[in-house]
């Protein structure tokens, strides 16, 4: 998977904006205000770890313990809350999980949402 395969996969999902709230190097993903996920493009101050594409998910500390054991392209966010979040080096992994994750990541947010607005999303 690459950069544009991330853009263009996360923008599919219902209610998608993006934004570069950090600088021109990061495009973050949001629903309904929420960041879900964070796209580092190289560059600048957050530049990427280890020169390595990486995407940071929002998922619950469960799963992102989970999938730290059994993934080494999985680590806890190198900018983020470790416990909530996870750097994801999606070059180094099969698509269809990469997809999944970010699926994952954007059902936690819609998870999160009040009731009303929530039903937009499911």
């Amino acid at each position: 998977m690459n950069i544009e395969k991330i853009r263009e996969y996360t923008l599919s999902l219902p209610g998608v904006t993006e934004d570069q709230a950090f600088g021109v190097d990061i495009l973050n993903f949001r629903l309904e205000g929420k960041i879900f996920v964070c796209l580092w493009l190289g560059g600048g101050k957050y530049d990427m770890k280890d020169g390595v594409s990486r995407i940071a998910l929002k998922l619950s500390p469960d799963r992102n313990l989970e999938l730290r054991e059994h993934f080494p392209a999985v680590t806890p966010a190198y900018h983020w809350n470790k416990t909530h979040w996870s750097d994801v080096y999606y070059e180094r992994l099969d698509d269809a999980l990469v997809e999944e994750w970010i699926r994952e990541s954007y059902q936690l947010i819609v998870s999160k949402l009040p009731k009303a607005v929530r039903a937009k999303y499911i």
